[in-house]
């Protein structure tokens, strides 16, 4: 069975040489409209009489639902989902599913990136290199910016789903002390399980892996960043709005922690009047963890699927309770 019309509203998000392409999509549909991005007041036109769409972070809202009733089925280019009204899907029929898990490796390979940075200082030392520092020193070892083992530092995982797990393990490999905080006590997790408080307190690093919800929103306020050791690092690849920025821009431009490694905002693409810009010993980067070549190939892969499977009745990374309609 083929889908009657599908329209994928912002491929331009997994693409940036052009190295993937839509192509896979045609088998499952009798047409498809692919664009690169689509504005918020392009969508209901756009999507019209279809009855799948696909997309990454479009938002889909209650009112487009209600102008395009064809709509049957929502595939997301991702992990979450806020940019859907689930309730406004489940009201209506619509099955909404995402790609889960497709990241894990990718954002714990960029959670150590940023950890081995900070601890060993590899590119803080190439620029020292570069501008001709180590030339001129008396010694055969050059070593004025101190560098440290990751042996026995304390690694706090804040969330503990797949990918929680996976730095959990690779800094367990490295010799590192792991604690966990998440709201539900897991199943046979070989670490400590500790309060929040304590997670916050014993950290060198704290990392989040946390979904973006009522209970996360502002999760690192100015309140839990007192609780941390003034050496310590903050590492955000989960969502932006867990960080009240101006606080944590406050406490790194004070010294209250030693640094802070992002690759979420509040606002994306980066606003100009984001604190963080500007705030010292805080590395930025533009939301690539997830970006290997790999793993979008990977997520292609799942949403491809996942449309698949609801085309053949037995929908699969289903986010919401559609309701059937009457």
């Amino acid at each position: 069975m083929k889908a009657k019309h599908l329209v994928i509203l912002d491929f331009a998000t997994m693409t940036h040489r052009q190295e993937l392409t839509h192509n896979c999509f045609y088998e499952l549909a009798e047409t498809v409209d692919c664009y690169a991005l689509t504005e918020p007041n392009e969508t209901i036109a756009r999507i019209g009489d279809a009855d799948a769409v696909i997309c990454n972070k479009v938002l889909i809202t209650a009112e487009i639902m209600d102008a395009c009733p064809n709509l049957r089925y929502i595939g997301l280019l991702a992990t979450g989902y806020n940019n859907v009204d689930i309730p406004a899907a489940d009201a209506r029929g619509i099955t909404v599913c995402n790609a889960g898990s497709y990241s894990t490796a990718a954002v714990a390979q960029m959670v150590f990136s940023y950890i081995l940075d900070h601890y060993s200082k590899v590119a803080l030392y190439n620029t020292d290199v570069r501008l001709g520092s180590w030339m001129q020193s008396k010694t055969f070892s050059y070593f004025p910016y101190p560098t440290m083992e990751l042996m026995g530092k304390t690694l706090a995982v804040i969330g503990y789903g797949h990918i929680g797990q996976t730095v959990a393990k690779i800094g367990e490999a490295f010799g590192m002390r792991i604690l966990i905080a998440t709201r539900t006590k897991p199943e046979h997790c070989p670490y400590p399980v500790v309060p929040l408080q304590t997670a916050f307190a014993e950290a060198d690093v704290l990392t989040l892996h946390c979904p973006l919800n009522e209970g996360t929103k502002d999760l690192i306020n100015r309140n839990h960043l007192q609780w941390m050791k003034s050496n310590a690092i903050l590492i955000n690849t989960a969502r932006g709005g867990i960080v009240v920025e101006q606080d944590l821009a406050d406490a790194l431009n004070e010294d209250r922690i030693a640094g802070a490694y992002l690759d979420v905002l509040a606002t994306e693409p980066m606003s100009p009047d984001t604190p963080l810009f500007k705030a010292k010993n805080c590395v930025i980067t533009p939301h690539i963890a997830w970006a290997p070549l790999e793993t979008r190939q990977r997520l292609l892969a799942i949403v491809k699927a996942n449309l698949c499977a609801f085309l053949e009745d037995a929908p699969q990374n289903v986010v919401n309770h559609p309701q059937a309609q009457i």
